[in-house]
């Protein structure tokens, strides 16, 4: 049983050194922040443990293509805008103990990036009791690392009373695909990593009333219908079952872009008529389920994404969205409050669909 913090009372808060993983892992770009999603969603909780009189510990990673070991320094300068916190750049030096000791209640301090330290990736077990022996209590709110078996997730809870945040709580309340979910129930699946996906397609053919699979992921079945995919990408198929995919091609639930974009010999994109061919599901839909982009987005094959952002924001369905490209789309066109649930998460997204838990929140249940 997760026990979320705002079932605590003040007392328990009050004067309590709580160390919070929260997932500020952003794009930087210039050396700024250049979408604030991730760390707008991990206010409520920061917020409601600051107002209570806790000392925040925050604890994040950041990753980027560009530089080997980036900084939370642009967060640091983002978040000193609308609260007031600290940083420091080693939280076991003299320095940060220190700065730790010197926390009043309601004060908040920024530890730099977790993943500096090799025993976070390693889950060390020594490094995880070391970090919780920073603090008294230990609250997760970073879903989308969830799935990542790290110090900072399943290590330190295991020396500490341990409790889910308030982004924690409701992702798991409105990823929770049960026999209560209504119908129609439309499932929008897009991006690459068939071999990863397979699986949740194979989950939700007997759940849903018809999925649509767009993206490199239809490029396979395309591929398995006879049509000549040429250069496109497709997935290796090593391990994967042929009757499997003869049987997903062959469901009438199924449903496969038609209207190619084609960039030279590759398919890049879905087309308006397959947006077109989806507009009656979705405003027939009581339940959409997106996850991943219709196109290339990153080399700017935007439009089908584009397009799908804007019919399920004009659908009257509970919709349930999530993945980078996918939430890009949605708050380019200023969307943000038209779907029901937008996900902070990924990969974390789709195994916590495909498993109904993760191990970041299985490690709040012991």
């Amino acid at each position: 049983m997760i026990t979320t913090i705002n079932q605590l009372k003040a007392d328990d808060l009050r004067g309590k050194k709580v160390l919070v993983r929260v997932d500020f892992n952003v794009p930087i770009k210039d050396g700024k922040v250049s979408d604030d999603y991730r760390i707008e969603r991990a206010l409520p909780t920061i917020k409601f443990l600051r107002d209570n009189g806790a000392k925040l510990l925050l604890i994040s990673h950041i990753e980027t293509k560009d530089v080997e070991m980036p900084t939370l320094r642009p967060v640091f300068d983002l978040l000193s805008q609308q609260l007031s916190l600290s940083f420091t750049e080693d939280c076991f030096s003299d320095e940060g103990r220190q700065g730790i000791e010197m926390l009043e209640d309601g004060e908040v301090i920024l530890f730099e990036n977790i993943r500096r330290y090799e025993g976070e990736k390693a889950n060390d077990p020594e490094f995880a009791s070391k970090l919780a022996a920073l603090a008294d209590m230990y609250v997760n709110d970073a879903f989308a690392v969830s799935h990542r078996e790290h110090a900072s997730i399943v290590g330190v809870p295991q020396h500490l009373p341990h409790y889910a945040g308030l982004l924690l709580s409701d992702e798991i309340k409105h990823l929770g695909i049960s026999d209560s979910t209504p119908h129609p129930f439309l499932f929008i699946l897009g991006g690459a990593k068939f071999e990863t996906k397979l699986p949740l397609i194979e989950k939700f053919l007997d759940r849903a009333d018809k999925m649509f699979i767009g993206g490199a992921l239809a490029n396979d079945l395309l591929k398995l219908k006879g049509v000549d995919v040429k250069e496109s990408l497709v997935s290796s198929m090593s391990g994967i079952v042929t009757t499997s995919l003869s049987a997903i091609v062959s469901n009438p639930k199924i449903m496969l872009p038609e209207d190619l974009v084609w960039d030279g010999d590759k398919i890049m994109d879905a087309g308006p008529k397959d947006i077109e061919a989806l507009r009656p599901h979705i405003m027939g839909a009581k339940y959409i389920l997106w996850n991943g982009p219709l196109g290339d987005y990153e080399k700017g094959f935007k439009e089908g994404t584009i397009a799908l952002s804007k019919l399920i924001g004009q659908s009257s369905a509970d919709s349930v969205v999530g993945g980078g490209d996918t939430l890009a789309s949605i708050k380019e066109l200023g969307l943000m409050d038209e779907f029901t649930f937008i996900s902070t998460g990924g990969g974390a997204m789709l195994e916590f669909l495909l498993k109904g838990t993760l191990i970041g929140v299985e490690a709040l249940e012991k």
